[in-house]
């Protein structure tokens, strides 16, 4: 797929957040420091993507130019960063819903929270759908755990018969990349409901045939 934006081949995504980018610990006070960049820009990228300045991101966080150099060589490390530690999330919430007795309950769960979070994020939209970032390439070993944990919660569903058996995870990452697709041209106003009518027919849509 075309990378319009240079972050496909980055390997910042996968830095250790414990480590600087020399490799070295990071101190506690440097460790808070960066957890204030991520969050920042990841407000700020949520909205603007990638056209927010690194000074804009710095001011937002309460820290200096260099630090969130010092952390992030370049914006598309740290837009990578941001993505990683979203995806990271959505896979240990994955692990809750895979709790849920219910095995398609668990399954729709996990896709409604990856349509709603990727809606409300411009870079983990962008992860989710496969344009402008692939991370599979700029993080393949977070890429990989989310793929498995979807496919497992597939796999379970389908093994209770409580989904369609003719799909697989990839169709699931297309349904969302079209639902993204669909949502973007959406005004602002009418985005809610568009976005309870594509989940009603993602989910209708998987049902098992009766």
């Amino acid at each position: 797929m075309t990378d319009r934006t240079g972050i496909a081949g980055t390997a910042a995504a996968e830095t250790d957040p414990s480590t600087s980018v020399s490799g070295r610990p990071l101190r506690a006070d440097a460790r808070r420091n960066r957890a204030r960049v991520l969050r920042a820009a990841r407000d700020l990228f949520a909205a603007d993507g990638l056209s927010v300045p690194l000074d804009e991101i710095a001011r937002h966080a309460g820290v200096g130019a260099g630090t969130v150099h010092r952390h992030f060589p370049t914006k598309e490390a740290l837009f990578a960063a941001v993505v990683v530690d979203q995806v990271e999330q959505l896979v240990a919430d994955a692990t809750t819903y895979a709790t849920n007795a219910d095995s398609r309950e668990a399954l729709l769960a996990m896709l409604a929270r990856m349509l709603a979070e990727g809606i409300e994020s411009r870079p983990l939209k962008a992860a989710l759908a496969g344009t402008d970032f692939d991370i599979r390439t700029a993080a393949p070993d977070v890429a990989a755990r989310l793929r498995e944990t979807l496919h497992a919660l597939l796999q379970r569903a389908q093994r209770d018969r409580a989904v369609r058996g003719d799909i697989d995870v990839d169709d699931l990452f297309a349904l969302l990349a079209g639902a993204f697709a669909t949502l973007r041209h959406a005004d602002a106003e009418g985005a809610p409901d568009r976005f309870a009518r594509l989940n009603a027919v993602l989910f209708d849509g998987l049902r098992a045939p009766r």
